[in-house]
């Protein structure tokens, strides 16, 4: 529907969106890829002439329609002409005016409201939502981990791994070779291939570990003793790149490690081979993560984490059916009689594995739309969410002193993150 405005000579207009400027000066904009200099305003002043013209004529009344289409049509074509127009050379002088949307936006104050506005609303919202994903299904898979391994009864956490990563291997085919959703990339060698196989099985071990230390310890717990991965990664990329960091960032390790220490104290469920393995597997992702920027840093062998995923995941399937078959013996037979008598441990073990996939699929959405910084605050907010989650559905009990440490902990990380930001 065009929207009215008060009969406005074409001067007054022209002077609207192009005030008077200095003669002999480019003053240009960019709108959609053209240039509109002050050698356009002639022409801009004569299609405005002819247009307000046009439309006197046609009608008696005291109001001059200019329909939002027809005035970008005239804009553009103002864009176009001007362009053609600009001097050699003085295209790189030219400075920014007003934005295509001051530019085309009708003069006056009871305008609908701008669709830019619209669409930052609209990307706010979708922005929350995947947030919102991101920490549903972190913390959902958590959770149905620790209820499978330690409430139900189901104690073959290297299965449930392996179920994990093929649920991986499928998805991630499914989403890159069919829905697009990036693009694949390939492994050009086989010496990254070999790489690739590496970080593969360590990042086995940190999975199976982490589902094993959820047999033996609360969640809180576990998510305490995780939170300090900073630690051992600068440790790793001490010894394994000699890469120093400034003094403050190793001192706000101390808190963290410290914060552990006393959780560890202050925890009713402690138990020590559940606490060994759950830092063998912190470490073991720390160690991941540096070995991932030594192996992976050239450019030709640089994966986004989609694809790294869909390679890893195959590989830790193949590492993963012997430790199955050796070490938790005869487990499908034993899973196969518990759906006998309760049909809804297959449906644990698919929504499991599914969700596991999911975790990964909102990391890389949550990593690609929000800043480094927001997801380094939304990260250490996870954790300490993730922790009041269980102890309201597990009821397990806590102490004060545990809760304090873990609150060191958090606060550590965060100014280790802080520190390290301003180091760079």
């Amino acid at each position: 529907m065009a929207r009215t405005l008060p009969t406005t000579s074409s001067s007054t207009v022209a002077a609207a969106i192009f005030p008077p400027l200095p003669l002999n000066r480019v003053v240009a904009k960019q709108l959609n890829g053209s240039v509109v200099s002050c050698s356009g305003r002639n022409y801009l002043q004569t299609k405005l002439t002819t247009l307000t013209s046009s439309r006197n004529s046609s009608s008696n009344s005291s109001s001059t329609s200019f329909g939002s289409k027809r005035f970008r049509i005239v804009v553009s074509e103002v864009a176009g002409r001007a362009s053609d127009q600009l001097p050699e050379g003085e295209e790189q002088e030219a400075q920014s005016y007003s934005d295509l949307h001051s530019v085309t936006r009708p003069i006056h104050k009871q305008a609908d409201q701008d669709p830019p506005t619209q669409m930052k609303a609209s990307s706010r919202l979708f922005t929350i939502g995947l947030v919102s994903a991101w920490y549903s299904s972190n913390i959902g898979v958590l959770l149905l981990n620790k209820y499978l391994l330690s409430n139900y009864g189901f104690k073959y956490p290297i299965f449930l791994t392996m179920c994990h990563m093929t649920a991986c291997s499928l998805f991630s085919y499914i989403a890159i070779a069919w829905m697009k959703m990036v693009p694949m990339q390939t492994i050009r060698s086989r010496v990254q291939f070999f790489k690739i196989s590496a970080l593969s099985l360590i990042f086995c071990v940190s999975v199976v570990f982490g589902n094993i230390s959820l047999r033996y310890l609360p969640v809180s717990f576990n998510q305490a003793i995780g939170a300090t991965t900073p630690f051992f990664t600068a440790v790793f990329a001490y010894l394994m790149t000699l890469k120093r960091e400034a003094w403050l960032t190793y001192v706000t390790l101390i808190p963290v490690v410290t914060g552990v220490i006393i959780a560890s104290g202050g925890e009713p469920s402690f138990h020590l081979f559940g606490f060994i393995i759950c830092v063998a597997a912190t470490a073991a992702r720390a160690l991941k993560s540096v070995l991932q920027g030594i192996l992976l840093s050239s450019e030709g062998e640089k994966l986004n984490s989609m694809n790294l995923l869909l390679y890893m995941a195959p590989i830790a399937v193949v590492f993963l059916l012997p430790a199955t078959l050796i070490m938790e013996e005869n487990v499908v037979g034993i899973t196969l009689a518990l759906a006998r008598d309760d049909v809804k441990i297959i449906w644990y073990l698919l929504f499991n594995s599914a969700l596991a996939y999911f975790v990964n699929l909102t990391n890389f959405l949550v990593t690609k739309h929000t800043s480094a910084l927001t997801l380094q605050v939304l990260g250490n907010a996870k954790g300490a969410v993730a922790v009041v989650v269980s102890i309201l559905i597990f009821r397990n009990p806590v102490s004060v002193t545990g809760m304090m440490g873990y609150s060191l902990t958090v606060m550590g990380v965060v100014l280790y993150s802080e520190a390290k930001k301003r180091s760079k």
